[in-house]
């Protein structure tokens, strides 16, 4: 279904098909709470919630919102990971059918950390950046980069906090810093199992507590928290960090879902509540097309937007000479959005936006 909706609007994953083009396989699960023991699979699982597990893999790219690709509903206690290989295979493929054929690279946190998924991502050709456990083999190679390759950055929408007893009259909130290591994931493993690949580090400072003064107290140690992620990309350390950091849209995916069909699972049944998901997947990609037909201020609109401006309108239908017509609301602020969808969604199909 997501290969015939992209043949009909090409844009809907706008720019995974150009020769420099990259696009982005997310994978990601969330536990949707039930009630009542009579739901068949449902279990008390990681987030210690009474519930079913439904895991995810989207796809998008810097110029489109995200698609789901793959879905399936799970028992509740069932491991994120446990999985994610076939699902992330299957993603993979349908994202090909769906006109993807620029580079691909698969993410996913730390519960993916797995050496089947990360293989299937090499077996696919694809980039991989996964967020690595904090291991012994981890901490190791974090305490070998040394002091002079941590490299500055700032987040886009970072917070200036004024503070006259800081060095320069305060300090910015949400700053950190990068830097990275070869490194051999899963070394454990066989030798031909185990993964050469980038260890990126985002270091964040913990801020020091003030004390019964009021002032902030010099470090004498530097204290930080540090994020690590293995890739293969080619991406600069600064670009891999950002890239790795948009892994967060499948939460977006996951947060609307639950504001909308997921808001419940309603079947005692366990195979109609893995169909209830299917559908609202459906449900979801169909919503995401005539955003894109609406036009730019829709194309990346969130779904409840998209179902108050386009979807959940007024509106009477009259049949006169064998015609129907279709009457809409008046001096209605969405109309021109409206129009240009369903043109777009009865029409011929759309030509690529060069």
């Amino acid at each position: 279904m997501l290969a015939g909706l992209t043949a009909r609007v090409p844009d809907l994953i706008r720019g995974g098909s150009d020769r420099d083009g990259i696009a982005f396989l997310d994978v990601d699960d969330t536990i949707r709470e039930v009630h009542g023991y009579a739901k068949q699979a449902a279990a008390y699982g990681y987030s210690k919630v009474f519930g079913l597990n439904a895991m995810l893999a989207v796809c998008s790219t810097p110029l489109t919102a995200p698609v789901i690709v793959a879905s399936s509903l799970r028992k509740g206690n069932t491991a994120s990971g446990k999985g994610s290989a076939r699902m992330l295979t299957r993603a993979a493929a349908t994202a090909r059918q769906a006109g993807v054929s620029g580079r691909l690279m698969g993410r996913a946190d730390a519960a993916f950390y797995r050496h089947d998924l990360v293989a299937a991502m090499i077996t696919a050709r694809m980039w991989f950046s996964v967020t690595a456990r904090k291991n012994t083999a981890v901490q190791a190679a974090i305490t070998r980069i040394p002091e002079s390759a941590w490299i500055p950055i700032k987040y886009p929408k970072a917070v200036w906090e004024t503070d006259d007893t800081a060095p320069g009259g305060g300090y910015w909130v949400s700053d950190a810093e990068v830097a990275e290591i070869d490194f051999v994931a899963f070394s454990s493993k066989k030798k031909a199992q185990q993964v050469p690949c980038r260890l990126v580090v985002r270091r964040v400072k913990r801020l020091q507590p003030t004390g019964s003064d009021g002032t902030v107290q010099g470090e004498l140690f530097a204290a930080h928290r540090h994020h690590a992620f293995i890739t293969n990309s080619t991406l600069t350390t600064i670009a891999a960090d950002e890239r790795h950091r948009d892994h967060a849209i499948i939460e977006q995916v996951i947060a609307e879902l639950k504001d909308g069909p997921l808001a419940h699972l309603p079947s005692g049944k366990y195979g109609a509540n893995a169909a209830w998901l299917a559908h609202a997947v459906i449900a979801f990609n169909l919503a995401r097309t005539i955003g894109v037909l609406a036009g730019k201020k829709h194309a990346r609109a969130r779904w409840a937007t998209l179902r108050a401006r386009l979807i959940n309108l007024p509106a009477r239908i009259a049949t006169t000479a064998r015609t129907m017509i279709l009457h809409l609301p008046r001096d209605w602020a969405w109309a021109d959005a409206w129009h240009t969808m369903f043109n777009g969604a009865t029409g011929p199909p759309l030509a690529r936006v060069a």
